[in-house]
């Protein structure tokens, strides 16, 4: 790399999302450390504890992320299937010789290391659909162009439930909203809003009373719309579709779900109180974080953490910790730093001369938020435990890697927008 590459390389790489990705990392370890804190063996080193290794997965991660910064930006869209591919092949390999873990097949076994594909698949899928977007230009209004894309996602989403890990699947959901950015129509997102409400009244009225409100609704505005014929079959059309997926949602529930996934979901709709078993760990991190107040207990004084009440607090609780400890104004902290991300991020994207780097940049911000949206309100008890962890805060190598490499590719984009059209 010659003198005035590497000073073009220095300046054009934005540094201040790599600062806000190192203090979001260390934020993770302070905090892993505090969550398995053990005075008899309280060695920052000590490599064999969840906090010695997260040091490990960080150093990693950084070289990583910078060897990243050192690669052609061309190669990530000329090489993106094949980067895809790889991914969705080691989502077979792991229903073949992945290790079982609660009851998801979702680990491959490496020596003392378990490596989790599904955390992979999301910048290949990334990759790919900005691959497709910046390639073909589609309109994304006609129903090839939206079948095309709804499969490059729905191929890693499907090989992810046969695990099964709803949570990791429920992920690529936020692919959603780069569409919706490169022209999806606004229904779709109606729709989906349009899914969960009638998801969430599935489980809170009687069947029936819901099919007679639908039915009284379509005949309303086939009243109001009477000279509209094709308004009119719309209406008609979305009226079965929604009275079959109410019916897909009860099969789905009582056939697809796990015992544990079912009980987590009523529980959130206060359809009934296990607070000894699935509600456990939501009610524990609830007391944790409200036990902070507004600075927290302080660093290794929290009671909840200290004594083990929080189950998987590493990992898909790290909040509760963080609450306790830290108090409402380190929660606010680290909730800042995950929007001044995000909004950087969008920013960024923004500003990209080639939509490849556009659609990929939209596709990093919707992968975080989703992440950060799901796991907090899961700890606060707002939204069904279904175990995604907080980006470049919760314990683990597969999910803190992803998400370097993830991040990092959008930033070597960004770093020579102004050459790679």
């Amino acid at each position: 790399m010659s003198t005035q590459q590497g000073n073009r390389f220095f300046f054009n790489v934005d540094w201040i999302t790599i600062l806000i990705f190192v203090a979001l990392c260390a934020i993770g370890f302070v905090n892993i450390y505090a969550s398995v804190y053990n005075p008899d063996t309280a060695d920052v080193f000590d490599f064999s504890s969840n906090y010695g290794k997260q040091l490990i997965f960080i150093l990693t991660a950084l070289i990583l992320g910078f060897s990243i910064l050192l690669v052609d930006e061309k190669f990530f869209s000329v090489f993106s299937p094949i980067i895809y591919g790889a991914t969705i092949l080691l989502l077979l390999v792991v229903l073949i010789v992945g290790r079982n873990v609660a009851g998801n097949q979702a680990w491959i076994p490496i020596g003392s290391f378990r490596l989790q594909p599904s955390e992979f698949a999301k910048f290949g899928t990334a990759l790919l659909m900005a691959r497709y977007i910046s390639t073909f230009n589609p309109k994304l209004r006609d129903f090839k162009s939206i079948a095309f894309a709804a499969m490059i996602v729905l191929l890693p989403l499907g090989l992810i439930m046969l695990q099964p890990d709803t949570g990791s699947a429920l992920v690529f959901l936020s692919f959603m909203f780069p569409l919706y950015r490169e022209g999806l129509s606004g229904y779709f997102l109606l729709i989906f809003l349009g899914m969960i409400v009638l998801f969430i009244a599935d489980f809170l009225m009687p069947i029936g009373l819901i099919i007679f409100i639908i039915v009284m609704i379509s005949a309303f505005f086939i009243y109001q719309n009477r000279r509209k014929q094709k308004m009119i079959f719309t209406i008609v059309i979305a009226a079965v579709v929604s009275i079959a997926y109410l019916y897909v949602v009860k099969l789905t529930y009582a056939k697809v779900l796990e015992p544990h996934q079912r009980s987590r979901i009523e529980i959130m709709l206060g359809l009934k109180t296990d607070p000894k078993g699935a509600g456990y760990n939501v009610i524990q991190s609830k007391i944790a974080i409200g036990s902070g107040q507004t600075l927290g207990r302080g660093f290794l004084q929290g009671t909840q953490t200290k004594y083990g009440y929080v189950p998987e607090q590493s990992t898909d609780f790290i909040f509760s910790t963080i609450g306790e400890e830290w108090g409402f104004a380190g929660c606010s902290v680290v909730i800042g730093l995950y929007c001044f991300l995000l909004l950087r991020v969008i920013n960024l994207a923004e500003r990209q001369r080639s939509s490849f780097s556009r659609v990929y940049g939209y596709c990093v911000a919707s992968i975080i938020f989703f992440h950060v949206f799901i796991n907090i309100g899961m700890t606060i008890g707002i939204i069904p435990v279904i175990g995604i962890p907080l980006p470049f805060i919760s314990y683990g190598g597969s999910s803190l890697w992803s998400f370097c490499v993830l991040l990092f590719i959008f930033l070597k984009l960004d770093s020579n927008r102004m050459g790679f059209i």
